[in-house]
């Protein structure tokens, strides 16, 4: 149990005996760290409901807290505030607990729903670009915190290779290349063999191709059609054009898992709309026979409006008119699949806010099915855009989208840079420097983006996010790097970390406080579904370090209890900055 959870139930206890409900004495840490350490804003929300006023509520409350050992003292603010100071003795208590426990004291869940994270989401015929950086890091972030917290956690990629898009790419290639076998609608692989092995395209190729596609469609309603009838067939069985498609996925995964690897983001499993296409006939049959689904326009729809929407939701589109399938239908029978396959319980969906109609969509549609029971949560986690100095979606200088692997090329040189600038690691191997560099630079790029929240858009700025100094990631790599040095002259000179005893200056005191909680910290990331509470938590960590630092000289303390017990708080930090910085997808340098 945490410090916090402690200072609650005791309150609590208090607030119970004074005849209030026990709910009103939640704690929380002060607003104003000068006055207090914790308070409880309780006896105000609670004054209507029992007929007294505040500062009597608190008065009686503050008469029956009897918990010495915990609490140093107890205090009325304004009209009913409690302010609560902690006992220094508990305090080091605490801190013994979490340097004993490899989780720093932060309790697992006692639930065992599978969390399934849905994030990165590229579509099949492209190469990633800076428009997939926030779905992967935040997702990945996400999945890191769940696990850690105890739940069963799955990500998947839910690769986009089995609608429109891939249709449109089939029309191009036989533009471009007609005499090519997968066109031929007499070739029979029995007879004429199988269809070759090696791909006809690159993902480069087909990176250049969508957009020419895409606008050809847009300009040409008779390639438009062609495109749709090319999706039709292929999501129907048609041998040619499933071979091309196998190698427009293959080529892709196999960029795309490149990329994602340089991102340091790795998926338990790498599907796709193409995983649940034996579904789609058969939910679309059964969802018309049941009444769930109707014909519209000669298309399948199911209606999702509810008697007291605020506002207008249109019906879930689940075939055109000419019966070929959309991403919302995948989306749909993706969600049947992972419960009923995969045990999900909870869905997180780490898409674009921009998508928020087609999940409100797609969940209730999924609820009127009978798909996702009520105990099943479904979730979408919007985000903003990375945006420009300009203020708009982030491009190069010629106004093109930014790979994401030019992206990483960019921001590691630019790390490599500032190293070179800041003297840093300059006597290292070549091949040393160059892995700090690459650490380094992607602390900048996840950093930079998790420490916004994540609805909020921000502004890629790449001088900032590299910087030693600020709340960047590489200045909380060097906090922590320099926390290794110290472990390490510290163990040259033969001096072992040891007991804690209560803190003597106010530096040391403060970083005690905000190490103890981090169990809060983690949970509220995870309630929210927002990282950035951890980038902040951890920016407050490396501060707070600091100032203790350049206040208590730890190798030249004369007093050997107190010089273990600094030396403690010094592994207990840099514990608790590994694990804030993995669940965020940050490595820490050995050394720099």
């Amino acid at each position: 149990m945490s410090l916090q959870q402690q200072l609650t139930e005791i309150v609590s206890d208090a607030f119970e005996a004074e005849g209030v409900d026990r709910s009103y004495g939640e704690v929380v840490v002060s607003q104003r760290p000068e006055l207090a350490d914790y308070q409880c804003n309780g006896a105000l929300a609670a004054a209507k409901s029992v007929g007294r006023s505040p500062r009597e509520i608190a008065e009686g409350v503050a008469g029956r807290i009897d918990a010495s050992a915990v609490i140093a003292g107890v205090e009325i603010a304004g009209p009913g505030f409690l302010n609560i100071t902690v006992n220094i003795t508990h305090l080091a208590t605490s801190l013994g607990a979490m340097h004993r426990d490899e989780r720093l004291g932060v309790d697992q869940v006692d639930d065992d729903r599978t969390i399934v994270v849905d994030y990165g989401g590229p579509n099949m015929s492209k190469a990633l670009h800076v428009g997939h950086l926030r779905s992967a890091v935040i997702g990945e972030s996400l999945k890191r915190i769940f696990k850690f917290l105890g739940y069963k956690t799955i990500g998947d990629i839910h690769i986009g290779d089995w609608g429109l898009p891939v249709g449109q790419l089939i029309v191009e290639l036989e533009d471009r290349d007609p005499g090519l076998v997968y066109f031929d609608p007499e070739y029979d692989v029995a007879a004429d063999g199988p269809y070759p092995t090696e791909s006809p395209v690159t993902l480069d190729d087909l990176s250049e191709m969508y957009p020419v596609i895409t606008q050809r469609c847009a300009d040409d309603p008779e390639v438009a059609e062609r495109a749709r009838r090319a999706t039709f067939d292929l999501q129907n069985g048609r041998a040619g054009y499933l071979a091309v498609w196998k190698h427009f996925h293959d080529v892709s995964v196999s960029g795309q898992r490149k990329d994602f690897a340089a991102l340091d983001v790795e998926f338990d499993v790498w599907y796709g709309e193409s995983t649940v296409h034996d579904r789609l006939e058969p939910m679309v049959r059964d969802l018309l026979g049941s009444g769930v689904a109707r014909e519209s326009e000669g298309a399948i729809v199911i209606d999702v409006a509810e008697p007291d929407d605020a506002k207008e939701f249109p019906p879930l589109l689940l075939t055109r008119s000419d019966g070929s399938y959309l991403y919302s239908t995948t989306d749909l029978a993706t969600i049947d699949m992972r419960v009923s396959e995969m045990e999900m319980g909870a869905g997180l969906y780490v898409v674009d806010a921009r998508q928020s109609l087609h999940f409100d969509q797609v969940f209730r549609a999924a609820r009127k099915a009978g798909y996702a029971p009520e105990g099943v949560l479904l979730e979408h986690i919007g985000f903003g855009t990375v945006n420009g100095k300009d203020g708009k979606p982030f491009k190069t200088r010629e106004g093109g989208v930014l790979r994401l692997g030019d992206l990483i090329s960019l921001i590691t040189e630019g790390a490599r840079k500032r190293l070179d600038d800041a003297h840093i690691a300059a006597d290292y191997p070549d091949e040393e420097r160059s892995e700090i560099a690459r650490q380094v630079g992607l602390a900048a790029l996840k950093f930079g983006d998790l420490s916004n929240h994540r609805m909020s858009n921000y502004v890629f700025d790449i001088d900032r996010f590299s910087a030693f100094e600020g709340k960047t990631g590489p200045y909380l790599q060097y906090s922590a790097v320099r926390i290794k040095s110290i472990l390490r002259k510290a163990s040259d000179a033969g001096i072992s970390a040891g007991p804690f005893i209560a803190p003597s200056v106010d530096q040391e005191r403060a970083l005690m406080l905000r190490l103890v909680r981090v169990q809060e910290i983690v949970y509220r990331a995870a309630t929210l579904r927002a990282p950035n509470v951890i980038a902040e938590y951890a920016y407050e960590v490396a501060t707070d370090f600091s100032r203790f630092y350049e206040h208590c000289h730890i190798l030249r303390e004369k007093d050997g209890a107190r010089q273990a017990s600094w030396l403690s708080l010094v592994e207990v930090t840099l514990a608790s900055q590994t694990v804030l910085l993995d669940l965020l997808g940050i490595e820490i340098p050995e050394r720099m």
